[in-house]
């Protein structure tokens, strides 16, 4: 059974440590150059891809005694906000273009840009994470894809209007406070 509640929990946090990630910005790039629904075709497999990992991995982790779950979830949560607060701005990838412009050349330059871009990053760190804090895979996992898929999109439609209105600093402080407040309650639960 689906929780909506972790669901959205996930997919708040993961959007808004999504956001400010090279991720959106490659989706831009690609968005301005081929078809968006081609290009969003190929980043969105490669999510499914990471999200399934990601899931599997926070499986395994709920296998370890309650208490040290919550300590090993508090200081992961703390790190990514520590990361999130302290990394730089993102360059813009260099991104190859495809030699033409059918579906199977641009969804696959879509698809081969996300998954070697975005493995081991935070947001698949982080699901892997709230897959092991909520012990519901199913939900988690949706809610994650949900989100990856929702800055893809905005990312290659319109990621420079939303960039115009809210400021990147903005986005990269909220997601870093959400993610220090789930740290801090993950390390009160191993503690209580």
């Amino acid at each position: 059974m689906i929780s909506f509640s972790v669901m959205a929990v996930v997919f708040g946090v993961v959007f808004l440590a999504e956001l400010p990630d090279k991720t959106a910005l490659a989706g831009l790039v690609l968005g301005t150059r081929y078809r968006a629904s081609y290009v969003f075709v190929g980043v969105a497999a490669a999510f499914v891809v990471h999200v399934v990992l990601a899931v599997a991995a926070g499986s395994v982790l709920t296998l370890l005694p309650q208490q040290l779950l919550h300590a090993l979830t508090g200081v992961l949560f703390l790190g990514g906000a520590a990361v999130l607060l302290l990394k730089g701005g993102e360059d813009e990838e260099d991104v190859r273009e495809p030699k033409d412009q059918s579906f199977w050349k641009v969804s696959g330059a879509g698809f081969m840009l996300i998954l070697v871009a975005e493995f081991g990053d935070l947001t698949q760190i982080m699901t892997a994470n709230l897959a092991a804090r909520y012990d519901d895979p199913l939900s988690v996992g949706l809610g994650a894809v949900l989100a990856l898929w929702a800055v893809a999109g905005l990312g290659i439609v319109g990621g420079k209007a939303l960039m115009k209105r809210v400021p990147l600093a903005l986005i990269t402080k909220v997601a870093a406070l959400l993610m220090l407040g789930l740290g801090v309650w993950s390390l009160y639960e191993a503690i209580a």
